[in-house]
């Protein structure tokens, strides 16, 4: 009995040998990773020039973005809130939440085309790529906890000494090579191959509310929303009026000029229909509504930026038009790439 018994377990064992060998999620090759910047793209800000991408790297940030172990009590992962079905938005809360059931003060953003991005978090508190993840590592309302306590428990950890001897070829495990390999992870999270993207190099074909709705954008929206990226990467004020509970000034937190108060940056709209709710505060929960907001410049916040302003009032076709349109923005085959899986998991969906 014990014998047929261990040779079933290793009948198991060789099977799923012969599947973690075959399959790309699993493999995880130097073309896998090797950074492109895609056809009509601009020049990045982030080059991967100091942070050489590496099929060992990219396996080890893909690690450490879903292990809960970086958190204070390894309950949440970095995947807690980005979650890769939903263009790594977070779409079960309106606020971003950590350790002990804690809410944090703003909606999280989805992660995709980082490489383009001059700053990072609503207010642009953050202006590198690698220095991104400390935010939500060390705040006390997400993952709370330290560098040093990280890289304790990262030590302590027989596989991910491996890893890392993987990965950089020695023992050393530190703060810089644990940023640079989830800036390599996060930074090759590129949406570039949605139905828009095909439309504009002559491989898709549009309706005509869709055709409708790409005039109607760039004559409405496109200011701020620029095309490729759908962001200028700028700060407006959007015409939401503040919530008064969390009192957050955005922008004005990070230069201390009253001008920049209520100024949060540009988001942008690749896969907007996946990364629901929407704003700084996750207070609209679909996306017509937010092309509701957009269409009355009578509710606007007096503060409102003045492109807001200049959208002028919208009708309903115009709003059905732009809603075809933003649905065109959704990039499958990113949302879907398996190479962004969760490590984890047993099997691959």
């Amino acid at each position: 009995m014990k014998t047929a018994r261990s040779i079933m377990l290793l009948a198991l064992v060789l099977v799923l040998a012969s599947f973690a060998g075959s399959n790309k999620y699993f493999v995880i090759t130097a073309e896998d990773v090797a950074f492109k910047v895609p056809d009509g793209f601009p020049k990045p800000v982030y080059d991967f020039s100091s942070n050489h991408p590496s099929p060992e790297v990219f396996i080890l940030g893909r690690k450490l973005f879903y292990d809960p172990i970086l958190s204070r009590d390894s309950t949440i992962s970095c995947a807690s809130c980005h979650q890769r079905l939903f263009a790594f938005g977070h779409i079960d809360h309106a606020l971003s939440h950590g350790i002990n059931g804690l809410i944090g003060t703003r909606n999280v953003p989805p992660l995709q085309n980082l490489a383009w991005n001059p700053a990072f978090m609503w207010d642009g508190g953050v202006n590198h790529i690698e220095m991104q993840p400390l935010s939500p590592l060390t705040n006390p309302l997400e993952m709370g906890e330290t560098l040093s306590h990280i890289l304790l428990k990262l030590r302590q950890n027989e596989h991910y000494r491996k890893d890392f001897q993987a990965a950089w070829h020695d023992t050393v495990i530190n703060t810089e090579r644990m940023l640079k390999a989830l800036a390599q992870f996060t930074g090759l999270m590129i949406s570039c191959n949605s139905r828009y993207d095909k439309y504009i190099r002559g491989a898709d074909t549009f309706s005509a509310i869709e055709k409708n709705g790409l005039a109607f954008f760039r004559q409405k929206c496109a200011t701020c929303h620029t095309e490729p990226l759908f962001t200028n990467n700028a700060y407006r004020n959007n015409g939401i009026r503040p919530d008064t509970a969390l009192n957050d000034s955005g922008r004005g937190r990070i230069t201390g000029t009253m001008s920049d108060n209520y100024m949060f940056k540009v988001p942008g709209l690749r896969n907007v229909e996946r990364t629901y709710p929407y704003m700084h505060d996750g207070r609209i929960r679909n996306l017509r509504s937010v092309l509701d907001h957009y269409a009355d410049p009578n509710q606007f916040d007096t503060r409102a930026s003045p492109e807001m302003r200049r959208i002028g009032v919208l009708s309903k076709d115009q709003k059905d038009a732009l809603y075809a349109f933003l649905l065109t923005l959704t990039d499958k085959e990113f949302i879907y790439d398996k190479r962004f899986i969760d490590p984890f998991i047993d099997t691959v969906k």
